[in-house]
C-alpha cells in the first residue's frame, strides 16, 4: 500500500496535526490560479473537437445551475434549521452569480448562451423533492436529508467546475479560467458549510427522533 500524502510543515496545526484535506486542495485552487495568470495556451480554433466538448458542457452547468435557483428556495422552505434555511438563502445568491459568469463565459467565447438539459442535477433535484414528501415536517430527519441532497449537487458542480477550469486553460481561454476558479472556490465553501451543520447537531439530533 502506498505511504499516504505527506503535507508540508507549514501546513501543521498548533498542535501538531496536519491541517488536512481542505488545505490540500485550497493550495491547488491557489496554484491553478497562478497558472492560469503566467501561462496561457494559444486559442483553439473554433471548429476544435475540444472546443466543441467544452461548449456542450458548458450548456449542461448552465442548465443545472439555473435548475438550483428554482430548487434551493424550495430546500429553504422545507428546512427545519434555521442555520441550514439561511445557508441555503445564501447559497441561492452565489448561484444567481454562477448563472451570470456562466453567461460571461459564452459571452467570451463568442458563444450564444444556451442551455441543454442536464440529467445529473435533474436527478439530484428530483431526490430532494422525494425528501420532502417522504420526511416530516419541522424534523431534523428532514434536515439531514436536505443536507445529503444538497452536498450531491455540490459535488457534481465540484467535479464540473474543475473540469471546465482545465478544459478552458488548454483551449487557450484564461478569462474563462478565471471566471470559474472563483465559482469552485464558492461551491467548495458550500459544500463546507454543509459539512459544519450535519456536524453541529443536526445529525445528533436525527438520531434521537424515534419512527412511529
Amino acid at each position: 500500500m502506498e505511504d499516504a500524502p505527506q503535507f508540508p510543515d507549514h501546513w501543521k496545526k498548533e498542535e501538531g496535526v496536519h491541517a488536512g484535506w481542505h488545505d490540500f486542495f485550497d493550495l491547488i485552487i491557489k496554484n491553478d490560479h497562478m497558472a492560469t495568470q503566467s501561462t496561457a495556451a494559444p486559442k483553439a480554433a473554433q471548429n476544435s473537437k475540444l472546443r466543441e466538448f467544452f461548449i456542450d458542457q458548458l450548456q449542461d452547468i448552465y442548465w443545472a445551475e439555473q435548475k438550483l435557483v428554482k430548487t434551493l428556495p424550495k430546500l429553504s422552505e422545507a428546512s427545519h434549521s434555521p442555520k441550514l434555511r439561511q445557508a441555503f438563502d445564501s447559497h441561492l445568491i452565489e448561484t444567481k452569480n454562477h448563472v451570470s459568469r456562466i453567461e460571461q463565459a459564452f459571452s467570451l467565447m463568442k458563444e450564444k448562451a444556451e442551455s441543454k438539459e442536464c440529467p445529473a442535477l435533474k436527478g439530484i433535484a428530483k431526490e430532494g423533492e422525494e425528501i420532502i414528501d417522504e420526511t416530516e415536517d419541522n424534523t431534523a430527519q428532514r434536515d439531514v436529508g436536505l443536507i445529503f441532497a444538497g452536498q450531491k449537487a455540490e459535488h457534481y458542480e465540484i467535479a464540473t467546475y474543475g473540469g471546465l477550469i482545465q478544459l478552458a486553460k488548454d483551449l487557450g481561454e484564461p478569462e474563462v479560467a478565471n471566471l470559474f476558479l472563483e465559482t469552485l472556490k464558492e461551491e467548495k465553501a458550500a459544500d463546507q458549510k454543509l459539512t459544519q451543520l450535519a456536524e453541529s447537531g443536526i445529525n445528533r439530533e436525527a438520531a434521537q427522533e424515534m419512527t412511529a
